[in-house]
This record gives structure tokens, C-alpha cells and sequence, in this order.
């Protein structure tokens, strides 16, 4: 991972003609770019590998209700019939994870700036919803799946923003989005795993006489737990607190952050600084975009396997179609993330993708309900405009907010609307409509994209506006602003 490099730096490289420095001795005065790249390659091997596993439990514990929900139905082993849990209140069950993920992202990113490490804060979220998946494994009524999917949507809401907000303690600006792409992108591949592994605990039904849902979150509940301690041990903090650096080093860590935003800083920001980044109009519509992007986001992540099943497919058969759409968009993902940053141009790749991604939708509603292979077509290619815009969008957020103290607030806050996002993602997919292809879903979703597609243009204009009049931020500070 340590050639993820933008190609372009107007801050200078290394003179030609010059041996290239150690980490260890180059001059901090002048930004030194191949210094940068040197570290970010050691900072890859630490962080990204393990935070992005991390993400991807964190996704298969999201979205395994939704193997769970469908799992065995033939037999009656699904987890609805086998808790006496009905259509509707599988989607209240799901709404109130997302409320809770909602309310508790901001508080958490809080915590987690003033309070405790990030270590210690992600391995104390990533303990909790753990062991709550574990717990799913007994459950025998509605109310106590009501119960554990509230908590676990409390334990997990401050996991991704706490990621996203790691990144920007190490990470420069014009670095982050392909990082956080890269984290995002393994939740297609949770889609991708958990569609598999629910078709093999399928075959496993009754064993040990448990149902194939309760093995399912069996594993995924004993995988989560044993990795806390790596999360502990692995993650690094500060760079003031990294012991793998020198002190030399650690300098240089945290000076190459100061130009546009990033480190640790623990100073509290100005009450207009906050109302800024929380109400101001561009950061509204960076939010409301957000909100539509998600809503194609959680109809994949809890719908993906009964959209698939109304193609006319069986339960066990339906787990393991659900593998290539997560696949497409884990491919797209990365390829338009690393574009975006190296060409800083988020907003017209956000634009195209959301589009395409429309488009899929669009086309999967008009078509005839017994068009499986072509409807199946146009599902992979909502892929594409679903989850691939989410790490550009977060990154630009990163890069704009009205101050650099707001940085983890406005991260929470833009994240937390994936919980109304995903409130609305859970009401469009009417049972009712299985048999007509859910064209409430696919239209909902379609014009949620062409919505994302039209606030990305506007935003790209504004900012272009923005930076030819020279508009400071909330702290009266010039700044460049990113596209």
C-alpha cells in the first residue's frame, strides 16, 4: 500500500541532483515531498491493513440481518419466522439501529478527540457490538432482536467516523480520499463475503440443532472479539505517541499537516466556528446529498439479498448473487477515489458516478419484472453509483469544513446522516411489491443518485467560485478550497 501517492505537489520536491535523504535527516523547513512518502509507506503497513479489516467486520455485523432475515426461509429456519418477527417490524428493527447510529457518531468523535485514545476508543466500540452479535445467536423473540440491534446501531455509530478521523491525524489532505476509499471499499467486500458465507452456513442448517442464522452470527460475533487486542496493539495514536517514530521524526509527522488541515489538536473551536460547520449552506448540502447517497447505500447493505430473491431466485441461491454488485462497486471504488484525488476533482467524478449509478436504478424499474438477467445487470451497475461516491464525498467534507478544528465534527456529523439515509432505505422495499420488481425501491434510489449527481455539480461551481474570490473560512483565514 505505500505507492497509494498523489502524482502532482505544487509544495516542491527533493532538488535534482541530490541523493535522496533518510527519513531520519531531511530538513522540515521547505515540505520535503519524498520524506512524506517515505513515512506514509510505514503509516500504510500500520494502519490501513488492519483498519480495514476492522470496516469489514464492522459491515458484516451491519448487514448480516439481512442474510438473517431470509437465510433457510424454504424451511422456516430464517431468523423472522423463527422469532415471530414480521415484514414490518424487521424494517422498525433496522430504523431503530439507524437512529441510534444517528444520535451517537458526533458524541463519539467527541469523546474521542477530547477524552480517549483511538485505540482504546475503537477497541471499546469494537468489544460491544461484538459481543451483542454474539448475543444474536440466542435470541428467541422479536423484542430481544429489537434490543440488541438498538445497542449494537449505539456501538457501532462511532467506528467509521473514528476511522475517518484517524486518517486525518496522519494523513495530508490530498492523501486521505483513496485511504478512506480503500476502508470503504471493504464494505463491499463485507456484501461480497457475507453473501458467500451465508450461502455456506446455509448448507449447515440445524446443525447442532441451531439455525443457520444463529451460526452466522456465532462467527461473526467470535471473529469481532478476537480482534480487539490487535486494534490495542496496532493502531497508533498521535504521532507524538508513536513509539515506532524518532522524536525527529514525530516533527515532521505533525508539521506536514499544518497546511490545510489534519493532526491531533485538542484546542476547542468558536462557537461560529461550529454553527459554521453545522448549518452553514454548502455543509447543509454536502449533508442532504449524503443523506441520498445512502439510501442506495442501505438499500444494498440490508436489501440486497430480498432484491435479489424478487428476481425470481431461492434463498441460498439469492446469498450468493449478492457477491458480484459488491464486487463491481468495491472495483469502481478504488479507481475513482484514487482519480479524484490525483486529478483533485471530486465533484465531476461524484457527478458521473451518481449518474451511472441512476441510470441503473432507473432502468431496473421500467424493465418488465421477468427480466431477471437484465435486471440482475442493471443492480451491479447501481453498484458502481452507490458505494464509490461515499469516499470522495467524505473526503471533500475533510477538506472544506468552515474551520480546521471542526475537522471531527463535521466528519460525525456528515456521517451520522447515514443514518437517515438509511431509515429511508429501510421503507421503500415493500414486501407487497415482490412481485412487481419493488419499483418504489428502484425509483427512490434512482432519483436519490440524480439528486447526489446534481449537488456535486453545484458544489464543484460554488467552490470554483469560492477560491476566485479568495473566501476565507470561519476563522477569517485564507484557504484553497478543494474540488
Amino acid at each position: 500500500m505505500g505507492g497509494i501517492e498523489p502524482q502532482e505537489h505544487s509544495e516542491g520536491n527533493v532538488e535534482e541532483g541530490k541523493p535522496a535523504a533518510s527519513l531520519e535527516d531531511t530538513s522540515i523547513e521547505e515540505f520535503d515531498y519524498e520524506r512524506s512518502k517515505r513515512l506514509n509507506q510505514r503509516l500504510d503497513i500500520r494502519i490501513l491493513p488492519l483498519c480495514c479489516w476492522l470496516y469489514l467486520l464492522n459491515f458484516l455485523d451491519r448487514g448480516n440481518i439481512g442474510n438473517a432475515k431470509i437465510l433457510n426461509q424454504e424451511t422456516g429456519d430464517d431468523l423472522l419466522q423463527r422469532t415471530g418477527m414480521t415484514a414490518s417490524g424487521y424494517s422498525l428493527t433496522v430504523t431503530l439501529f439507524s437512529v441510534a447510529y444517528t444520535l451517537f457518531e458526533l458524541p463519539s468523535n467527541y469523546v474521542m478527540k477530547h477524552y480517549v485514545r483511538p485505540s482504546v476508543w475503537l477497541a471499546v466500540l469494537l468489544g460491544c457490538w461484538g459481543a451483542l452479535t454474539l448475543g444474536f445467536a440466542g435470541v428467541k423473540n422479536y423484542g430481544t432482536v429489537l434490543a440488541l440491534r438498538l445497542l449494537i446501531g449505539v456501538s457501532e455509530a462511532g467506528f467509521f467516523p473514528g476511522i475517518v478521523y484517524l486518517i486525518t491525524i496522519w494523513y495530508r489532505h490530498d492523501e486521505r480520499a483513496v485511504r478512506i476509499a480503500l476502508v470503504i471499499a471493504f464494505c463491499n467486500l463485507a456484501g461480497a463475503f457475507g453473501g458467500a458465507i451465508s450461502y455456506g452456513i446455509g448448507h449447515v442448517n440445524r446443525a447442532g440443532n441451531l439455525e443457520g442464522f444463529r451460526w452466522l452470527f456465532l462467527i461473526e460475533g467470535i471473529i469481532t472479539i478476537i480482534s480487539v487486542l490487535p486494534t490495542l496493539l496496532v493502531i497508533p495514536d498521535y504521532p507524538a505517541r508513536a513509539k515506532f517514530l524518532s522524536a525527529s521524526e514525530k516533527r515532521f509527522a505533525e508539521d506536514r499537516l499544518k497546511e490545510r488541515g489534519g493532526g491531533h489538536n485538542r484546542e476547542h473551536a468558536t462557537r461560529h466556528e461550529i454553527l459554521q460547520t453545522f448549518f452553514s449552506p454548502r455543509m447543509l448540502a454536502h449533508y442532504f446529498a449524503y443523506i441520498a447517497n445512502v439510501v442506495c447505500q442501505g438499500s444494498f447493505t440490508f436489501f440486497t439479498p430480498t432484491i435479489v430473491t424478487g428476481l425470481g431466485y431461492q434463498s441460498i441461491q439469492a446469498q450468493l448473487l449478492t457477491v458480484p454488485p459488491w464486487v463491481v462497486g468495491f472495483v469502481v471504488a478504488i479507481v475513482l477515489s484514487y482519480s479524484a484525488d490525483r486529478f483533485d476533482a471530486r465533484g465531476w467524478h461524484i457527478t458521473v458516478i451518481s449518474m451511472v449509478g441512476g441510470l441503473g436504478w432507473l432502468t431496473a424499474g421500467l424493465l418488465p419484472t421477468t427480466s431477471y438477467v437484465q435486471r440482475y445487470g442493471c443492480l451491479c451497475m447501481a453498484a458502481a453509483g452507490a458505494f464509490p461516491a461515499a469516499p470522495s464525498m467524505t473526503n471533500w467534507v475533510t477538506c472544506n469544513t468552515p474551520s480546521l478544528l471542526t475537522i471531527p465534527f463535521a466528519i460525525a456529523l456528515h456521517n451520522s446522516c447515514a443514518g437517515i439515509g438509511q431509515i429511508i432505505s429501510q421503507w421503500i422495499w415493500k414486501a407487497e411489491e415482490a412481485k412487481e420488481g419493488y419499483p418504489t425501491g428502484n425509483f427512490v434510489c434512482a432519483a436519490c443518485n440524480f439528486i447526489v449527481a446534481i449537488v456535486a455539480f453545484s458544489l464543484r461551481l460554488h467552490y470554483g467560485r469560492m477560491n476566485e474570490k479568495g473566501a476565507s473560512d470561519a476563522r477569517g483565514e485564507k484557504r484553497v478550497w478543494s474540488y
